[in-house]
């Protein structure tokens, strides 16, 4: 894969400090998704002696993979499902250039088509990567939609969306939800349908739940600010073969210690100003602390620590309160037929009670492909990224019959094999909720929290505020010992039309 432009420096290297840390430095990592492995990496190359621990069996988070056996003898590696590498993802691509500097294990998806039953499909891909260019051509393209819903919205409301600006909007806006300010743009039920509240869903919640100011904030980031336009790329193969297994062997080749099914069952202080952490039949004890767990996993493991409240009261207070998601279900089908030819490897779905995204991994990777071939069949992927359904099966009852609808040529399909899960691990970000978020450091002596739910002090969104964080969490600790930063690059901070609306009444 060609390199694409490398961004512009937000945290610059310091090339007049030393790269390595002084003998001795260690610090632990609990957490061993991309917050925590993109922390491990930086430090295990810096020289500091890392352990990094993981309560799952494999590493990866909400990006892991495991081995699972179909009922024919296949072996399979899934997923809890579909992720997009954008290629705005600078921080989170520069940790896997550790593992393959050209990314090679990347391919091209091809288009972001958005079905729906009422509606023709809007592909998001294949546009000006300009702003306002790449709105502009969206309308004036789209089959559906045309300029009459840009020009008929409330435009002085719509540039709002051109002028993310993190302060001024998140002073206007956190306290709005999503739906109020999509309603009040003024356009089309069509436009808002799908645009933007297709859009809205891919974070993990219905537009009603979502603060108006991360949507902008997301807006800018993943479309208007974005100068590699919506594109974006999967590994060829599974998550594991591609990414964790080989991240794993970077880390131990710089001697850190990669620990799977060990879960952190508490933290406290120790003596010297540093940190014990609890597992089962054992302790450990470091200067350096690294929180990267999921949401859930972060409050619980705070709330079975509590000398946490006297020496880190604001770790404690922000983790108890820390939302979580909805559950997002993933449910992966193994169909005895292929679906249409026309079909997108991967497609958002809107207006659908359930179902939000389709793709069809028979072809997107390898594993999948080959099975396909070899049985005549294929393999498709549902998810509900903000499920209402009690419970898996359920949901996958759900997300079927509305696939059905949308696809008709998979009524008749039979399932040779079915995987499914259903879990709230992922995080939120609510209206009124931007002041209470986490941050990376100032939470307590010697602990840094790091993950997609954590603020950050310039603009990212999922895998890459995940990265971010990590590698922030990395710095602070260099940053400590005496050690030069790892560099972060990003894309443009602030929207077209930044500074130069007024203040609405």
């Amino acid at each position: 894969m060609s390199r694409e432009p490398r961004g512009r420096v937000l945290v610059p290297a310091e090339p007049t400090l030393p790269r390595a840390v002084p003998a001795g430095t260690e610090a632990v990592v609990v957490g061993g998704g991309i917050a925590g492995v993109s922390a491990a990496v930086v430090l295990a190359e810096r020289g500091v002696a890392v352990t990094l621990l993981e309560a799952a069996p494999t590493l990866g988070g909400r990006l892991g993979a495991w081995p699972h056996t179909l009922p024919d003898g296949t072996e399979q590696v899934v997923e809890h499902g579909f992720h997009a590498f954008f290629r705005h993802y600078h921080t989170w691509r520069a940790i896997l250039r550790r593992i393959d500097p050209e990314l090679g294990f990347l391919r091209p998806v091809g288009g972001y088509p958005v079905i729906s039953r009422d509606w023709p499909a809007e592909d998001l891909t294949g546009l000006p990567t300009t702003a306002p260019l790449n709105l502009v051509a969206l309308f004036a393209r789209s089959p559906s939609l045309g300029l009459r819903d840009l020009l008929g919205s409330r435009q002085s409301r719509a540039a709002e969306l051109l002028a993310y600006d993190h302060v001024r909007t998140t002073a206007l806006y956190d306290h709005v939800p999503a739906a109020q300010f999509l309603a009040s743009l003024g356009m089309s039920d069509r436009a808002q349908a799908m645009l933007f509240e297709a859009f809205a869903r891919s974070f993990f919640a219905h537009p009603g739940a979502l603060s108006a100011a991360e949507l902008i904030a997301m807006f800018h980031y993943y479309f208007l600010g974005n100068p590699h336009g919506i594109g974006f790329d999967a590994p060829h193969t599974d998550h594991r073969t591609a990414i964790w297994q080989p991240l794993a062997a970077h880390l131990e080749q710089h001697g850190a210690q990669v620990r799977t099914a060990t879960p952190a069952r508490a933290i406290g202080p120790a003596d010297g100003h540093s940190w014990r952490v609890e597992l089962d039949g054992e302790e450990l004890r470091t200067r350096h602390l690294v929180l990267a767990t999921e949401p859930p996993a972060l409050r619980e493991l705070v709330a079975a620590s509590p000398e946490v409240g006297t020496v880190a009261p604001r770790l404690a207070a922000g983790a108890a309160a820390l939302p979580v998601a909805p559950p997002f279900a993933v449910t992966r089908l193994w169909l005895d037929r292929d679906v249409a030819p026309h079909r997108a490897t991967f497609s958002a779905v809107s207006r659908e009670p359930t179902l939000d995204s389709v793709t069809v991994y028979s072809r997107l990777e390898e594993p999948s492909l080959r099975w396909a071939a070899h049985t005549g069949g294929a393999v498709v992927e549902l998810h509900s990224y903000a499920c209402s359904a009690p419970d898996a099966a359920t949901a996958t009852a759900r997300m079927r019959g509305e696939l059905a609808g949308l696809w008709p040529e998979t009524t008749g399909a039979g399932v040779l094999h079915v995987e499914e899960r259903m879990e709230a691990t992922a995080p939120t970000f609510p209206p009124g909720g931007a002041g209470s978020r986490l941050t990376v450091t100032g939470l307590g002596r010697g602990v840094r929290v790091a993950g997609d739910h954590v603020a950050t002090p310039f603009l990212s969104g999922l895998m890459e505020r995940a990265a971010a964080t990590g590698v922030l969490a990395a710095n602070d600790v260099l940053a400590e010992v005496g050690a030069g930063p790892e560099e972060i690059r990003g894309g443009p901070q602030r929207g077209l039309l930044a500074g130069l609306l007024p203040r609405p009444r």
